[in-house]
């Protein structure tokens, strides 16, 4: 990828979402979140387990890979938009579930720190992508 601004972009939305992804994996535990479940729906909580699981792999594996689409020399225009694109739709989800069912509502700082929080990683890919999009010669 040849913008220096995007592959910066990308570096530091990719470092976001791969921290929060290592962090999700430890969110239960920490927060006590099977304490609110009926300790007897050992399928309510193997369901919480895995979507946690899959959840935190996934940011995990998306920062990766769009890492890797940046520092590599194999990747082409059309592989990075699309991965662009699938992380810039994941975030943007989140984005748009803080806005309508925001957490960390208790405290107004921590809810609009999150909101701010995800719209800047969420620009981080959206702004690459859109120079993707526009240039002619990205990727090679």
């Amino acid at each position: 990828m040849g913008n220096p601004l995007a592959r910066i972009l990308i570096a530091i939305g990719s470092s976001a979402s791969i921290g929060f992804g290592i962090w999700h994996f430890f969110v239960p535990k920490d927060w006590k979140w099977y304490s609110y479940i009926d300790a007897r729906a050992t399928e309510l909580i193997i369901a919480v387990q895995a979507i946690n699981t899959f959840f935190s792999l996934a940011l995990v594996l998306f920062g990766l890979m769009n890492i890797l689409l940046v520092i590599g020399n194999k990747a082409n225009k059309y592989s990075i938009a699309i991965v662009l694109g699938a992380t810039c739709i994941l975030w943007l989800t989140r984005v748009l579930m803080q806005i309508i069912r925001p957490q960390g509502s208790m405290s107004p700082a921590l809810q609009y720190s999150m909101l701010s929080s995800f719209i800047v990683v969420f620009l981080c890919f959206a702004v690459p992508l859109v120079l993707v999009l526009v240039k002619k010669d990205y990727g090679r």
